[in-house]
């Protein structure tokens, strides 16, 4: 690392949620490693004009900012940032506060002036020594300017990234907006005309329309046929007839046709409503601003804290030779790129779309963005394009059941396998309540548990929590291994598609270890995984796990409300997730917690000493500010001892009246209601993978299946890919069978970062349990440890 640095944050651009959580990381996180933190207010308007709208920030200044949306430093458009001037007076405003680092949060606009700003700046640092405002041995220490940015834009627009801070939180807003339009509109059998933001990016109409299931949508970058008009009303009239009584288009604001014409909400409206054509009851509804409206939600929080916290160690590893950095994610993966390649090709696209070059638009955006805009066409247009049915020979009976307790998600993968399944030929079959209901109730009357899915209902399941098919955690084995094969066989399974959290995963893994005894087991068989507790080996997401975050991070914020306004309050909350503290350290992140306590690590009493004398400090050193409340969060199995209820008292007894303690317990409310948008957009694009991979095996394959590790798979999201990696190799090799969770995780460092913004002070780690005969031997003296 260098010498300390002055460090200068700023937000600039439209704001986004979860801007405020970006200036918090990069306060906090440069103060922990020895620098000065300051805050450029009102944006590139705040660097031009300088003086107290370039603030020297101390810790407690960022304190509560997470839960707050919008951007609480400001931005502003600065014209005069356009002008040489500009920048010579925003070159004079930062050597003059002694600061050479600057990290950026804003749109492709606001980092590209960054960018340019430090490749104009050594002639600006001539300037000014010409000017005779500075020597040349005042100037020496800032010769080089280095910059890092970070895009913070709902749009998400910026090519070379998966996400954008907020753009999730928008989403959000549309998916909540859209889900209450559908319930006036099934009333009324009307079609709504559902106008978002976008004008070069239609990530936002392209992911609503996924996770509300649309009719149709409209996008810059993939206009519709030159038909475009015959095909919605083909697919809405298709719908229709189905039985549908409510229709969805969503169009983005920059949306085009093939000739590069604008599309507006009232062409698709009188189109919908025309008497002689579809005739239907139709309103436009434009969401507008607020979109960006509210408070982050818990992906955007801990997007923003963990590129901050990234952009700060970039900003100190940087060398005069470094190019500009933009911090980026890629699948779970933050990474760096070089900022000027990233808005290239993002104007690359909007050139593209203006020359209506639209396949290379499309490629341009990332690899998601694409695949989801063809799993949106193969699950809105189910039976349509007959193109995509398979021979009859190569068409399969597909079984889906899920296992283990219900996550958000479960229902969008279903349906989206379903769609697929029926689009290509296939015959998806529903198993109903799991492995208990196959074994024990197929076969009831009127309605077994093994049954065809009814599309119409499928086709609306998905923003619907919970599990329609229903689920438990009762495994093969236990509902009796040689009753599941006989009615695999039966029933004349050629594939099964299970998803669900651990439970799944070992069901999976006895059902590949009975093959060699039951024959009918020998089809390919893969797992989607799905758990709030995201503890399924083989992969570093889980359906559910966003949706449970979410609600337990706005339960958080009510709760930290609450414990401002009494001022000096602890509250001590218990988070689900099993053996896994990914629930409570990422909820941790994303709520700024004192503390953490979790099974990987453990709970000790010199560990809650040491957070006690933290407290008492922090409350001691409180003056009258707001937000003083404090959360520590433990995981329900973090300690056989202490529990949320015990660590409360011992916080109340150990103050001595100097604040107080309560402990709170959100309990099962943590699997959500209705699924995020992300579990709803991931459950899609993963299910649809799910079935591709089935389906290259095809009927009858008994012989190939036995010998071929990828016949029994997990599809996961690993760093920044997707993938399926065979059950054996997770099962001998990545799991964790006592704890049921992997053997290493990939957020277990984010709990230092969580302990590093909480302010929490080091501590020494549990001891490790001693266990088996060593343990006997210690304990009889015969040996010491």
């Amino acid at each position: 690392m260098a010498a300390k640095k002055k460090i200068a944050i700023m937000t600039s651009g439209g704001d986004s949620p979860g801007m405020n959580g970006f200036v918090r990381a990069c306060v906090r996180m440069a103060i922990h490693l020895g620098c000065d933190p300051y805050c450029i207010y009102e944006g590139y308007e705040g660097l031009v004009r300088g003086g107290n709208l370039i603030r020297k920030m101390e810790w407690h200044d960022v304190r509560g900012w997470l839960s707050e949306g919008g951007t609480l430093i400001g931005t502003a458009r600065c014209m005069a940032f356009y002008e040489r001037a500009g920048r010579l007076a925003a070159a004079r405003n930062l050597i003059s506060e002694g600061i050479d680092a600057l990290i950026i949060c804003g749109g492709d606009g606001s980092l590209t002036g960054a960018d340019r700003f430090r490749a104009e700046w050594p002639s600006l640092i001539k300037e000014l020594e010409d000017n005779g405002e500075f020597t040349a041995q005042q100037l020496e220490p800032y010769r080089h300017l280095n910059i890092v940015g970070l895009v913070g834009s709902i749009d998400n627009d910026l090519s070379g990234t998966d996400a954008t801070i907020g753009c999730y939180s928008a989403l959000a807003r549309i998916c909540h907006a859209v889900d209450l339009i559908e319930a006036t509109a099934s009333s009324h059998s009307r079609a709504f005309v559902i106008e978002v933001m976008g004008r070069h990016c239609g990530w936002l109409a392209l992911m609503a329309g996924v996770a509300t299931g649309a009719d149709f949508i409209f996008i810059p970058e993939k206009p519709r046929a030159d038909n475009w008009r015959e095909e919605m009303c083909s697919i809405v009239e298709h719908h229709r007839k189905l039985g549908k009584r409510k229709t969805i288009v969503i169009i983005a604001e920059g949306a085009l046709d093939r000739e590069g014409n604008k599309i507006t909400p009232t062409m698709v409206k009188d189109l919908l409503a025309d008497k002689n054509g579809l005739g239907l009851d139709t309103r436009i509804t434009t969401l507008g601003h607020v979109q960006r409206g509210g408070t982050a939600v818990a992906y955007d929080r801990m997007l923003a804290t963990l590129q901050g916290v990234e952009a700060v160690k970039a900003v100190l590893e940087a060398t005069p030779d470094t190019p500009t950095w933009v911090i980026a994610i890629n699948e779970n993966k933050i990474v760096r790129k070089p900022l000027m390649q990233a808005v290239q090709d993002t104007k690359r696209v909007a050139k593209a779309i203006e020359n209506q070059d639209f396949d290379l638009a499309m490629s341009l955006r990332d690899s998601e963005f694409s695949e989801q805009y063809k799993s949106f066409m193969m699950t809105t247009a189910v039976q349509l394009n007959k193109d995509l049915l398979l021979p009859e020979k190569e068409r399969m009976r597909i079984g889906f059941i899920n296992v283990g307790a219900p996550a958000g998600g479960m229902n969008a993968a279903v349906r989206a396998g379903v769609a697929y399944c029926l689009s290509r030929g296939h015959e998806p079959i529903a198993i109903y309540n799991g492995f208990a209901g196959f074994a024990r109730h197929h076969g009831d009357k009127p309605l077994g548990a093994v049954r065809n899915f009814d599309w119409l209902e499928v086709d609306g399941w998905a923003s619907k929590g919970g599990s329609e098919i229903g689920t438990n955690r009762e495994l093969p084995s236990e509902s009796g291994m040689e009753t599941v094969a006989n009615l695999i066989e039966h029933y004349q399974f050629d594939a099964l598609f299970l998803i669900g959290g651990f439970e799944a995963f070992h069901a999976v893994s006895q059902l590949r270890k009975a093959r060699d005894q039951y024959p009918s087991l020998c089809i390919p068989i893969t797992l989607l995984p799905a758990t709030i507790s995201n503890n399924v080996p083989g992969t570093e997401y889980s359906l559910g796990s966003d949706t449970c975050l979410n609600e337990l991070v706005e339960y958080c914020d009510k709760i930290k409300q609450s414990a401002s306004a009494t001022r000096r309050r602890v509250f001590v909350i218990e988070t689900q997730g099993g053996r896994s503290g990914y629930v409570a350290t990422l909820g941790g992140l994303g709520v700024g917690a004192s503390a953490v306590y979790t099974p990987e690590e453990g709970v000790s009493l010199e560990m809650l000493a040491a957070d006690v004398r933290h407290l008492k400090e922090v409350f001691a050193q409180d003056k009258g500010q707001s937000r003083a409340g404090r959360l520590i969060l433990i995981n329900e199995k973090a300690s056989k001892v202490y529990n949320a209820r015990l660590i409360a008292e011992i916080l109340r007894e150990e103050a001595h009246g100097r604040f107080e303690s309560r402990e709170a317990i959100p309990g099962h409310m943590q699997q959500g209601g209705v699924p995020s948008p992300m579990d709803r957009c991931r459950a899609v694009r993963l299910a649809i993978r799910c079935i591709q991979h089935l389906e290259q095996y095809g009927r009858n394959v008994h012989n190939r299946v036995k010998t071929d590790p990828m016949s029994a798979t997990v599809i996961g999201i690993r760093g920044a890919s997707v993938v399926f990696t065979p059950i054996t190799k997770v099962e001998e090799d990545e799991t964790d069978w006592p704890n049921r969770r992997p053997k290493s995780a990939f957020w277990t460092e984010m709990k230092e970062i969580v302990d590093i913004l909480g302010g929490r002070p080091s501590h020494t780690a549990p001891e490790p349990d001693l266990t088996g005969l060593k343990a006997k031997d210690v304990k009889r003296g015969i040996e010491n440890v």
